[in-house]
């Protein structure tokens, strides 16, 4: 999914993810839960496969939120433009959403001034990652150096994300990923995952362990979930272009997963949701190459 700057202010941030007011029911099978909800459309993708829309509450799902969601039938789109006011229903299964049924309502309101560019320099491949603390699943307190001699890739989540295309298909993928990387003739054994909550106050240790069992088991071998102390994350967000935005119950964020090399430099960022498990496995194997 392509992310990028819309709003200024509180739409600032792209959002990859929100907390429930009541956690959904679980999709089963091939059946998909309906919400409907309201909003204004504030960006069509060039491909027109995603709308970015800034909606109220929806009720029984999650709160008010600007954020990307997939077009199956991109008629859907047509006649819709930036600032249009519509209504549309979130179809949501296990392991995917989108958006369909958009009705214009006829209100259009002015887009929001351009947001200004990020304050300091963005990380980019070679650059040496700073180091940060993590509060991991069992309550201990490690840094990212205390991985130094392998290759590393993390990314950011937090447990109460709702919508499957985001927090939980990142850990989907990790999880797909670390099973290539296992079955390999030989495996390789310098690397190490890490899932990353920005949510600390939340996520707990407790609440991580039991999280992390729905995606990794029992086998804890090469990935660790930990969570990111708040002014921790105010130091390492920036510079890694991590967009997180609190408003209410809920989180706006986008998506960002950095490998790093044995030496703690940057070796390959992706952003979105669009890399593959056998991308991912191939970028940490490179970086942990002598």
């Amino acid at each position: 999914m392509k992310w990028s700057n819309l709003l200024a202010g509180v739409l600032l941030l792209l959002a990859g993810g929100c907390k429930p007011q009541a956690a959904p029911e679980p999709a089963g099978g091939s059946a998909a839960q309906a919400y409907t909800a309201r909003g204004v459309v504030r960006q069509i993708a060039p491909d027109r496969h995603s709308v970015t829309i800034q909606h109220e509450a929806i009720p029984g799902y999650m709160g008010a939120m600007t954020m990307d969601f997939p077009v199956k039938d991109t008629n859907e789109l047509t006649g819709l433009g930036p600032g249009d006011g519509i209504t549309f229903k979130l179809m949501v299964r296990e392991n995917e959403d989108w958006v369909e049924q958009l009705s214009r309502t006829g209100q259009t309101v002015p887009a929001a001034p351009p947001a200004p560019p990020a304050a300091g320099v963005e990380l980019k491949p070679g650059d040496l990652m700073p180091d940060a603390e993590l509060v991991t699943e069992s309550g201990t307190h490690r840094h990212l150096s205390d991985f130094h001699g392998r290759a590393v890739a993390f990314t950011f989540f937090f447990t109460s994300c709702p919508l499957p295309d985001y927090c939980p298909r990142m850990n989907q993928d990790f999880a797909k990923t670390r099973d290539l990387l296992l079955a390999m003739n030989p495996a390789p054994t310098n690397w190490q995952f890490l899932s990353i909550s920005f949510d600390p106050g939340f996520d707990t240790p407790e609440i991580l362990a039991g999280y992390a069992n729905l995606y990794r088991g029992a086998n804890t071998n090469h990935w660790l979930f930990a969570a990111m102390p708040t002014n921790v994350l105010a130091k390492i967000a920036p510079p890694l272009n991590l967009m997180i935005f609190r408003a209410g119950n809920g989180i706006s964020h986008n998506l960002r997963t950095v490998v790093l090399d044995p030496q703690g430099r940057i070796a390959k960022l992706f952003d979105g949701n669009e890399w593959t498990p056998q991308q991912l496995a191939d970028a940490v194997l490179a970086a942990g190459r002598p």
